[in-house]
């Protein structure tokens, strides 16, 4: 990866921070003593940084060059196996926002049979096709109540993100999905109506919700994939 390839990647994941909301250029302006201008103008594309000025932002952002690699380099930073295959265990925020994962937000490794996804059928949409994917999340205990006893506090949830159609994915079985509600992640059976999606609970104590699709975006947008797999621990 060059210094061009480098300063665009970098450009591409603030843009990505602000988006979901965990960064601003006012708090990227403080973290590293550049003007907001200054940072504006790099984020748009107007100006190029120099290598010092990276160094800051990379530093304030606890990245490094690493997790900018393109993903075709990803690859070499997980650990492979004959005897597994290997999913990065991360954050919800991760799942939801971060198309291709970087080995620094992996939170732990998630083991599988050799093969044991190979048959797994894919619709994703067209953005999605460029995604890292499978991730895998730990459901904190008020995340899972909706869907108790089918998951458990604490279970890993397997996440396939090329699956963001609401198609069944077999006859007459709902799919359950991992859903974007509004900047978390929640786990629901999911239909569309009227122009929102419905997220029905499997716990039937909990409400079912509405989910307004925004303008320009359509319903699969708001599905981060379909749940391949539940390990509740015991």
């Amino acid at each position: 990866m060059n210094f061009t390839q480098m300063h665009e990647r970098l450009r591409l994941e603030l843009l990505r921070r602000i988006q979901r909301g965990t960064l601003s250029v006012s708090l990227l302006a403080r973290q590293t003593g550049f003007g907001q201008a200054h940072i504006s103008n790099f984020l748009r594309s107007r100006r190029q940084l120099s290598l010092d000025a990276i160094d800051r932002i990379l530093a304030a952002q606890h990245l490094s060059a690493a997790d900018l690699l393109p993903a075709v380099r990803q690859d070499r930073f997980w650990p492979e196996s004959e005897e597994t295959d290997t999913i990065p265990v991360v954050s919800p925020t991760s799942a939801l926002f971060e198309p291709v994962i970087r080995p620094g937000a992996a939170q732990s490794m998630l083991h599988l049979p050799p093969k044991a996804l190979d048959s797994v059928h894919s619709r994703p949409s067209a953005a999605r096709r460029s995604w890292q994917r499978f991730v895998a999340v730990r459901v904190p205990a008020g995340d899972a109540s909706p869907m108790d006893p089918l998951v458990l506090p604490e279970a890993i949830v397997l996440i396939d993100r090329h699956y963001n159609s609401l198609l069944p994915y077999r006859p007459n079985r709902p799919n359950l999905y991992a859903v974007r509600l509004l900047s978390r992640l929640a786990l629901r059976y999911v239909d569309f109506q009227a122009n929102r999606l419905v997220l029905r609970p499997h716990n039937p104590g909990f409400p079912v919700e509405l989910l307004e699709v925004g303008p320009g975006e359509a319903p699969n947008d708001l599905l981060v994939g379909r749940i391949v797999l539940i390990l509740n621990e015991l």
